[in-house]
């Protein structure tokens, strides 16, 4: 429930106005004066205030404006005595929600306590509503004027109102979610929920429980049933990110979905009726998966009904100073760490880079200097960059050109590496003790890669 702090001189009040409260499974502080009161505020979040009017070492008008001071959204109540109703009117003037009159009765005190507190908790949810439409602007984080990204702006446009199914494809840190956020915003769904998921994120038993849900006991440790996130996005947003790492007996789990718009729970028979738009968003290249039996051919149809492309961000650098000016404001807001000015030579240090790691790699460079920048202009050397085009490293050995040149001139390319493929998978799995997961984190390939691939090389379970 809330957290309440009550400011009385009178302790036998406070303890029986606290009780009351306390009844009601609010959590409730005390303060005997003003200045303790004070205090209390600058050191604790509370959800509503309740204070007397006059107190021997202030009156509760000079608590009211430091209460607003500390939290704009803060609701006050004023305990006034018959007398005093004139005062409560004042404060009330002043920004106070409400006043319970002394003496008062419990029933009185909890429902201007309930009221008070749904008051703030409207005002916070307000606030943060309209921070996020500040923050987000007219297309989210996709900040920038280049072409390319007029492209996506365009197509965002387009497809949002539908209910069509987009498929996202780009770079890993290239603003994938950010998209699908934009295109659920601006659907008819934008009221339901926006549920994301990260298929590369789980193992394929924990991502089926993750998207269908279960039913008690349909697995060890299922207590208790527990719906999936199909079912969280109901009249909503579903936005599956790295799609392409399902394997394809969830593939299949997901075109019924599409198809039927049901679901169903681990361990159930019946189907439940779902309403989701669904957004899918990869790093690779599906149709190359289809054609490397990776991906079923008939849902990558489905999902890419409408296909948009994020360019990675070394193919408009132009919008790099916009995204560093947008950077920085987050960074002063988030991180609460001085404003400061970037100079042009940084900018321009940054246009020169290839970001392999995109958009996120840039956040994440223009945060450090914010940081650790120590003069009053954040300069070209607080970005440690690789220079363009710079060289690759020079190996100290290089094990597979010397099997290359060992090799006859005449040479079966597949048969060598398939031969190849296959021992390295092997020695993995060895070094893993067979945990595949574990022996595909090791290859960094995922764990469906891995499982086609020991297949397609016939590798038995202690063969490593």
């Amino acid at each position: 429930m809330a957290r309440l702090l009550i400011a009385d001189d009178e302790a036998n009040l406070r303890r029986i106005l606290s009780s009351i409260l306390k009844e009601d499974g609010h959590t409730v502080a005390e303060a005997p004066g003003v200045a303790a009161a004070k205090a209390l505020l600058a050191a604790n979040p509370y959800d509503l205030l309740i204070t007397d009017q006059r107190m021997p070492d202030g009156d509760g008008l000079a608590l009211l404006a430091a209460a607003r001071d500390a939290d704009p959204s803060l609701p006050v109540v004023f305990l006034t005595a018959h007398a005093t109703v004139e005062l409560a009117v004042e404060a009330m003037r002043k920004g106070a929600f409400d006043f319970i009159p002394k003496p008062f009765q419990p029933e009185a005190v909890l429902a201007v306590v309930r009221r008070a507190c749904a008051h703030g908790d409207l005002l916070r949810e307000n606030e943060r509503l309209k921070g996020e439409v500040q923050r987000l602007g007219a297309y989210g984080d996709l900040v920038g004027s280049s072409r390319a990204l007029d492209q996506v702006r365009h197509l965002i446009a387009r497809v949002a109102p539908t209910g069509a199914t987009v498929l996202i494809t780009g770079e890993t840190g290239t603003g994938k979610e950010l998209v699908a956020r934009a295109i659920h915003e601006r659907s008819i769904r934008s009221g339901g929920p926006f549920v994301p998921a990260n298929c590369a994120a789980f193992s394929e038993s924990l991502l089926e429980s993750e998207l269908f849900g279960h039913e008690r006991g349909a697995f060890t440790g299922a207590e208790k049933a527990r719906q999936g996130l199909f079912e969280a996005a109901h009249r909503g947003t579903l936005f599956l990110d790295e799609a392409g790492e399902m394997s394809l007996s969830l593939q299949a789990k997901l075109l019924r979905v599409l198809v039927d718009g049901e679901v169903v729970r681990v361990g159930s028979t019946s189907a439940r009726k779902v309403d989701v738009r669904i957004l899918v968003a990869t790093h690779r290249d599906l149709q190359k998966r289809v054609g490397e039996g990776l991906f079923r051919e008939d849902l990558y149809y489905r999902l890419a009904v409408v296909p948009i492309a994020i360019p990675p961000l070394r193919e408009r650098a132009d919008d790099i100073p916009a995204l560093v000016d947008h950077f920085l404001r987050l960074a002063s807001s988030d991180l609460k760490v001085p404003a400061r000015p970037i100079a042009r030579e940084a900018v321009e240090k940054l246009k020169g880079y290839a970001f392999p790691g995109n958009i996120r790699e840039l956040r994440n460079l223009v945060e450090r200097a914010c940081i650790l920048a120590s003069g009053a202009t954040i300069g070209p050397e607080d970005f440690l960059l690789a220079p363009p085009n710079a060289p690759a490293p020079v190996q100290e050995s290089d094990p597979l050109g010397a099997w290359a040149s060992a090799l006859p001139a005449a040479v079966d390319l597949k048969g060598q590496v398939d031969d190849l493929e296959r021992r390295l998978i092997v020695r993995a799995l060895r070094l893993a003790s067979g945990r595949q997961a574990e022996a595909a984190r090791l290859m960094r390939i995922s764990r469906s890669d891995l499982a086609y691939k020991i297949k397609k090389h016939g590798i038995v379970p202690g063969e490593e």
